[in-house]
């Protein structure tokens, strides 16, 4: 009996002990990160931004300071244009561009606002980096960052968590090509196939917002809109189709619109009956240009699309590398 009391007793004690240990609450990870690594972020971009950070089946609910942004090779301080306040304009909470009704800049203001915002966020429930159109201001350049992490289990420091690549915008950054053909066509509208045009874009400016249209022969010829060289086909649209808010200017080498707000065109074009996407129509007539496969004379029908996709100055080149201008007159 003494044995069994003994035994008894030894058990209660060892059991007494095991409900008196702490039991720890939750987990965190050693390995909480970005998965696609360095946020790049071209300068000026309307949106740039890291995905969030993958916790790495730390317990939720968990949150994040960014600590210590700073140069990737040197160690000093991030420059300030990353914490400076600047004003962008930026469509107010909740509001819509409708292409229909925002046909003026009064009508398009109405639903903007200037907004006093530092070049990017940090998301603390996410770990999200977004960067807006101000990042223009930033400098060129390697950076990196700490980040702090806190949930029930504890409150981390991860050092050099991540790293930011700020560039300049490349050509998809800022523009992209949505469709490019050509025909040639005779006085009874019967149609020939030609070899599709070249659309290319340089941007010469980051500043205002401006496109300027040339459509061009196979040499880098213009050909002239004011002198009635390139002109509407039919009830298609034409790049003013796409531009709302300011006439289109007609010179002698170009069509000129001031499109206000990236990006351009913000959204497709319907007319009611057709959705036309981004495309634009034009023809040249038969007497301005030739077809280079073609002896009879034909009109040259260029339809294209494309979308500028930051603010700034461009030139967007329509090429025919199968035409070739006669000019008036000829």
């Amino acid at each position: 009996m003494k044995i069994k009391s003994f035994a008894v007793l030894m058990i209660s004690l060892s059991l007494g002990l095991v409900s008196c240990e702490k039991i720890e609450k939750g987990f965190m990870s050693d390995n909480p990160r970005y998965v696609n690594g360095t946020i790049i972020v071209p300068r000026g971009k309307i949106y740039a931004a890291s995905e969030r950070i993958n916790a790495d089946g730390s317990t939720p609910p968990y949150s994040f300071k960014l600590l210590n942004l700073r140069h990737k090779d040197t160690g000093e301080p991030a420059p300030t244009e990353f914490f400076t306040n600047y004003e962008v304009l930026m469509f107010k909470q909740g509001e819509v561009f409708d292409a229909a009704k925002d046909t003026t800049v009064e009508l398009l203001n109405a639903k903007r606002e200037t907004v006093s915002t530092p070049p990017f966020v940090f998301n603390n429930v996410s770990g999200q980096l977004v960067f807006n159109r101000s990042s223009a201001n930033l400098p060129l350049g390697d950076y990196i960052f700490d980040i702090e992490m806190s949930n029930v289990k504890a409150t981390r420091l991860f050092p050099e968590f991540g790293a930011i690549k700020v560039v300049d915008p490349s050509l998809t950054d800022f523009f992209e090509v949505t469709y490019q053909a050509a025909t040639g066509s005779d006085d009874s509208e019967t149609f020939f196939n030609t070899t599709a045009p070249q659309v290319s874009c340089e941007r010469i400016s980051g500043e205002g917002a401006r496109v300027i249209l040339k459509i061009v022969d196979k040499n880098g010829v213009p050909f002239d809109p004011s002198g009635g060289e390139v002109i509407r086909r039919g009830d298609r649209p034409t790049f003013e189709s796409h531009v709302k808010f300011n006439p289109v200017v007609e010179t002698d080498t170009a069509l000129i619109c001031d499109f206000e707000v990236a990006p351009f065109p913000l959204t497709i074009y319907h007319d009611g009956v057709t959705d036309w996407g981004y495309l634009i129509y034009y023809r040249i007539p038969k007497r301005f240009a030739k077809i280079d496969e073609y002896n009879t004379s034909l009109n040259i029908n260029p339809v294209f699309g494309f979308r500028v996709l930051m603010e700034g100055t461009y030139i967007v080149t329509v090429r025919l590398p199968s035409v070739t201008r006669i000019g008036a007159g000829t």
